[in-house]
Protein backbone atom coordinates (compact mmCIF):
# COMPACT_ATOMS: atom_id res chain seq x y z
CA UNK A 1 0.00 0.00 0.00
CA UNK A 2 1.36 3.66 -0.91
CA UNK A 3 2.56 5.32 1.92
CA UNK A 4 1.87 9.26 2.45
CA UNK A 5 4.93 11.13 1.12
CA UNK A 6 7.48 12.78 3.02
CA UNK A 7 7.94 14.93 -0.25
CA UNK A 8 5.38 15.76 -3.23
CA UNK A 9 7.22 16.30 -6.10
CA UNK A 10 5.33 18.21 -8.98
CA UNK A 11 5.97 17.93 -12.48
CA UNK A 12 5.85 21.43 -14.22
CA UNK A 13 4.91 21.78 -17.64
CA UNK A 14 1.27 21.55 -18.17
CA UNK A 15 0.66 20.19 -14.15
CA UNK A 16 1.76 23.42 -13.22
CA UNK A 17 1.79 25.84 -15.87
CA UNK A 18 -0.83 25.57 -18.71
CA UNK A 19 0.25 25.64 -22.24
CA UNK A 20 -2.40 27.34 -24.40
CA UNK A 21 -1.15 30.98 -23.99
CA UNK A 22 1.61 29.76 -26.35
CA UNK A 23 -1.07 29.54 -29.01
CA UNK A 24 -0.78 33.25 -29.47
CA UNK A 25 2.98 33.05 -29.96
CA UNK A 26 2.62 30.30 -32.88
CA UNK A 27 0.14 33.34 -34.25
CA UNK A 28 2.58 35.92 -34.05
CA UNK A 29 4.91 33.89 -35.99
CA UNK A 30 2.51 33.04 -39.12
CA UNK A 31 1.24 29.78 -37.37
CA UNK A 32 -2.36 28.31 -36.59
CA UNK A 33 -2.76 28.24 -32.65
CA UNK A 34 -3.99 24.70 -32.95
CA UNK A 35 -0.63 23.29 -33.90
CA UNK A 36 0.42 24.03 -30.42
CA UNK A 37 -1.12 20.47 -29.83
CA UNK A 38 1.10 18.66 -32.78
CA UNK A 39 4.31 20.64 -31.86
CA UNK A 40 3.88 19.79 -28.19
CA UNK A 41 3.48 15.90 -29.13
CA UNK A 42 6.56 16.21 -31.78
CA UNK A 43 8.65 17.46 -28.94
CA UNK A 44 8.03 14.92 -26.62
CA UNK A 45 8.05 11.82 -29.45
CA UNK A 46 11.81 12.74 -29.86
CA UNK A 47 12.49 13.44 -26.75
CA UNK A 48 11.56 9.39 -25.62
CA UNK A 49 13.05 8.44 -28.84
CA UNK A 50 16.45 9.71 -28.27
CA UNK A 51 16.32 8.99 -24.84
CA UNK A 52 15.46 5.47 -25.66
CA UNK A 53 18.47 5.71 -27.77
CA UNK A 54 20.74 6.42 -25.10
CA UNK A 55 20.98 10.37 -26.97
CA UNK A 56 20.35 13.52 -25.15
CA UNK A 57 19.17 17.13 -25.82
CA UNK A 58 17.65 19.81 -23.72
CA UNK A 59 14.35 21.27 -23.53
CA UNK A 60 14.64 24.39 -25.66
CA UNK A 61 16.79 23.03 -28.43
CA UNK A 62 13.99 19.73 -28.61
CA UNK A 63 11.46 22.40 -28.88
CA UNK A 64 13.01 24.55 -31.57
CA UNK A 65 13.67 21.70 -33.61
CA UNK A 66 10.47 20.17 -33.40
CA UNK A 67 8.43 23.28 -33.89
CA UNK A 68 10.45 23.49 -37.03
CA UNK A 69 9.68 20.07 -37.85
CA UNK A 70 6.10 20.73 -37.85
CA UNK A 71 5.95 24.09 -39.54
CA UNK A 72 8.22 26.24 -41.74
CA UNK A 73 8.86 29.08 -39.33
CA UNK A 74 12.80 30.37 -39.20
CA UNK A 75 14.96 29.50 -36.50
CA UNK A 76 15.20 32.74 -34.87
CA UNK A 77 11.09 32.77 -34.85
CA UNK A 78 10.90 29.19 -33.59
CA UNK A 79 13.40 30.68 -30.58
CA UNK A 80 10.96 33.65 -29.74
CA UNK A 81 8.57 31.09 -29.71
CA UNK A 82 10.05 28.44 -27.60
CA UNK A 83 11.44 31.82 -25.08
CA UNK A 84 7.27 32.03 -24.42
CA UNK A 85 7.89 28.80 -21.55
CA UNK A 86 9.11 31.43 -19.30
CA UNK A 87 6.38 33.69 -19.21
CA UNK A 88 3.64 30.76 -18.65
CA UNK A 89 0.93 31.89 -15.76
CA UNK A 90 0.02 28.61 -13.09
CA UNK A 91 -2.95 27.00 -12.91
CA UNK A 92 -5.19 28.90 -10.38
CA UNK A 93 -5.08 26.47 -7.73
CA UNK A 94 -1.18 26.20 -7.97
CA UNK A 95 -0.81 28.07 -4.52
CA UNK A 96 -3.41 26.52 -2.55
CA UNK A 97 -2.31 23.19 -3.43
CA UNK A 98 1.24 24.03 -2.67
CA UNK A 99 0.30 25.49 0.57
CA UNK A 100 -1.32 22.49 1.44
CA UNK A 101 1.45 20.43 1.34
CA UNK A 102 3.60 22.87 3.52
CA UNK A 103 0.82 23.36 6.18
CA UNK A 104 0.89 19.24 6.22
CA UNK A 105 4.89 19.46 6.97
CA UNK A 106 5.35 17.41 3.27
CA UNK A 107 8.76 18.99 1.42
CA UNK A 108 7.97 20.06 -1.69
CA UNK A 109 10.19 20.42 -5.42
CA UNK A 110 9.50 20.36 -8.73
CA UNK A 111 10.71 17.94 -11.30
CA UNK A 112 10.97 19.13 -14.83
CA UNK A 113 12.05 18.00 -18.29
CA UNK A 114 12.80 21.89 -18.85
CA UNK A 115 15.61 23.51 -17.34
CA UNK A 116 15.85 24.33 -13.91
CA UNK A 117 16.69 28.18 -14.58
CA UNK A 118 13.53 28.36 -16.53
CA UNK A 119 11.38 26.46 -14.09
CA UNK A 120 12.82 28.97 -11.49
CA UNK A 121 12.05 31.97 -13.04
CA UNK A 122 8.68 30.66 -13.76
CA UNK A 123 8.00 29.87 -10.10
CA UNK A 124 9.31 33.14 -9.11
CA UNK A 125 7.12 35.13 -11.17
CA UNK A 126 4.09 33.23 -10.01
CA UNK A 127 5.37 34.07 -6.06
CA UNK A 128 5.52 30.42 -5.79
CA UNK A 129 9.05 29.74 -5.39
CA UNK A 130 9.15 30.59 -1.67
CA UNK A 131 7.07 26.95 -1.20
CA UNK A 132 9.09 24.96 -3.51
CA UNK A 133 12.50 23.59 -1.68
CA UNK A 134 14.40 22.23 -4.75
CA UNK A 135 14.25 22.99 -8.72
CA UNK A 136 15.17 19.30 -10.11
CA UNK A 137 15.74 19.12 -13.65
CA UNK A 138 16.30 16.10 -16.16
CA UNK A 139 19.51 17.83 -17.02
CA UNK A 140 21.21 16.63 -14.03
CA UNK A 141 20.76 13.01 -15.41
CA UNK A 142 20.37 13.61 -19.23
CA UNK A 143 17.80 11.31 -19.32
CA UNK A 144 14.39 12.47 -19.63
CA UNK A 145 11.05 11.55 -17.75
CA UNK A 146 9.35 8.59 -17.69
CA UNK A 147 12.73 7.12 -17.99
CA UNK A 148 13.61 5.93 -14.08
CA UNK A 149 17.27 8.19 -13.63
CA UNK A 150 15.00 11.25 -13.43
CA UNK A 151 12.35 10.28 -10.23
CA UNK A 152 15.38 8.27 -8.47
CA UNK A 153 17.28 11.06 -8.96
CA UNK A 154 14.93 13.61 -7.09
CA UNK A 155 14.18 10.98 -4.37
CA UNK A 156 18.23 10.72 -4.04
CA UNK A 157 18.39 15.06 -4.03
CA UNK A 158 15.96 15.05 -1.10
CA UNK A 159 17.34 11.97 0.86
CA UNK A 160 14.40 10.24 1.07
CA UNK A 161 13.68 6.17 -0.34
CA UNK A 162 11.35 6.19 -3.44
CA UNK A 163 8.74 5.13 -1.97
CA UNK A 164 7.99 8.12 0.41
CA UNK A 165 8.30 10.38 -2.55
CA UNK A 166 5.22 11.41 -4.58
CA UNK A 167 4.95 12.91 -8.57
CA UNK A 168 1.97 14.90 -9.02
CA UNK A 169 1.60 14.85 -12.94
CA UNK A 170 -1.07 15.84 -15.69
CA UNK A 171 0.17 13.11 -18.03
CA UNK A 172 -0.02 9.40 -17.68
CA UNK A 173 3.02 8.19 -19.11
CA UNK A 174 5.16 10.67 -16.40
CA UNK A 175 3.04 9.31 -13.44
CA UNK A 176 3.48 5.09 -15.24
CA UNK A 177 7.12 5.99 -14.89
CA UNK A 178 7.16 7.24 -11.71
CA UNK A 179 5.32 4.29 -10.41
CA UNK A 180 7.83 2.05 -12.11
CA UNK A 181 11.10 3.86 -10.15
CA UNK A 182 9.55 3.13 -6.77
CA UNK A 183 7.49 6.23 -6.59
CA UNK A 184 3.83 7.26 -4.97
CA UNK A 185 1.67 8.72 -7.61
CA UNK A 186 -1.01 11.34 -8.26
CA UNK A 187 -2.05 12.02 -11.71
CA UNK A 188 -4.34 15.37 -12.75
CA UNK A 189 -6.91 14.24 -14.88
CA UNK A 190 -8.05 17.44 -16.33
CA UNK A 191 -5.48 17.37 -19.48
CA UNK A 192 -5.98 13.96 -20.80
CA UNK A 193 -9.84 12.96 -18.92
CA UNK A 194 -8.92 9.40 -19.72
CA UNK A 195 -6.64 7.15 -18.12
CA UNK A 196 -4.66 4.81 -20.45
CA UNK A 197 -5.12 1.05 -19.32
CA UNK A 198 -2.39 -0.01 -20.65
CA UNK A 199 -0.19 2.16 -17.91
CA UNK A 200 0.35 1.34 -14.44
CA UNK A 201 -2.60 3.14 -12.59
CA UNK A 202 -1.73 6.16 -10.13
CA UNK A 203 -1.93 5.50 -6.27
CA UNK A 204 -4.46 8.79 -6.42
CA UNK A 205 -6.34 10.61 -8.79
CA UNK A 206 -8.09 14.01 -8.82
CA UNK A 207 -9.31 16.56 -11.44
CA UNK A 208 -7.31 19.17 -10.04
CA UNK A 209 -4.18 19.73 -8.16
CA UNK A 210 -6.38 20.80 -4.63
CA UNK A 211 -8.07 17.32 -4.71
CA UNK A 212 -4.38 15.35 -5.46
CA UNK A 213 -2.37 16.59 -3.04
CA UNK A 214 -5.31 15.75 -0.19
CA UNK A 215 -5.79 12.61 -1.31
CA UNK A 216 -1.94 12.08 -1.09
CA UNK A 217 -2.04 13.66 2.28
CA UNK A 218 -5.05 11.62 3.40
CA UNK A 219 -2.63 8.15 2.74
CA UNK A 220 -1.21 6.40 5.47
CA UNK A 221 1.70 7.70 7.55
CA UNK A 222 3.35 3.53 7.90
CA UNK A 223 6.25 3.91 9.37
CA UNK A 224 9.16 6.53 8.46
CA UNK A 225 11.87 5.14 6.46
CA UNK A 226 13.68 7.76 5.79
CA UNK A 227 16.67 7.69 8.31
Amino acid sequence: MPKRPLVIAFDVVETLFPLEPLGERLQHAGQPPELLRLWFARLLRDAFALTASGAYQSFAELAVGALRAVSDVSEDAAREVVAGFATLDPHPEVAEAMRMARDANVRIITLTNGSATTTSALLERAGLRGHVEQVVSVDAVRRWKPAPEPYRHAAAACAVPAERMALVAAHGWDTHGAHRAGLVTGWVSRLEGHWNDLFDPPDVTGPDLVSVVGALLALSEGADTSS
